[in-house]
């Protein structure tokens, strides 16, 4: 029983809630506009996403997720839009090891606010009267387990 007891009394330590979601930053540009709208749109993606945190108070803790988009049409170098993004939350953790913390912050955090900026960003393309820009989503998990293994690399 007071195993169970235990269990439980550590279990209720964790704390864990989003209490905003704002965005932070945002950024649209058509430079080669209206030329741009005269040509067939055949778009080719340059995309780059990164995410970070910083601690804000006690236990409250700022996670961004930046999404930049470049977009090119054809073949061409010439850039069709620009658009970038920084969906941010701000969450309350409490109670977890370090280890658990560092994973949350940088990936579990950043899986709750991508849907967020994917469609901030398509809002914003088609307010540039472009066609949707419907991003795939992105595995923070992966991207945290690659960064964790190339720190490990760097350390040996």
């Amino acid at each position: 029983m007071s195993e169970e007891n235990a269990t439980a009394q550590g279990q209720e330590d964790i704390q864990f809630a989003l209490q905003r979601i704002y965005v932070k930053d945002v950024s649209f540009e058509a430079p080669n506009s209206p030329s741009v709208f005269q040509q067939q749109f055949q778009p080719r993606v340059k995309l780059d996403v990164d995410n970070s945190y910083t601690q804000v108070d006690e236990g409250v803790y700022e996670v961004t997720v930046k999404v930049t988009a470049q977009v090119f049409n054809g073949e061409q170098q010439t850039t069709a839009f620009l658009v970038e993004v920084e969906q941010a939350g701000l969450f309350t953790i409490m109670g977890l090891p370090d280890a658990q913390l560092d994973h949350t912050l940088n990936a579990f955090c950043p899986n709750v606010l991508f849907p967020y900026a994917r469609e901030c960003i398509d809002n914003m393309v088609g307010r540039g009267s472009f066609p949707a820009l419907m991003l795939a989503p992105v595995n923070f998990d992966a991207m945290y387990a690659q960064k964790q293994q190339g720190n490990q690399q760097a350390a040996n």
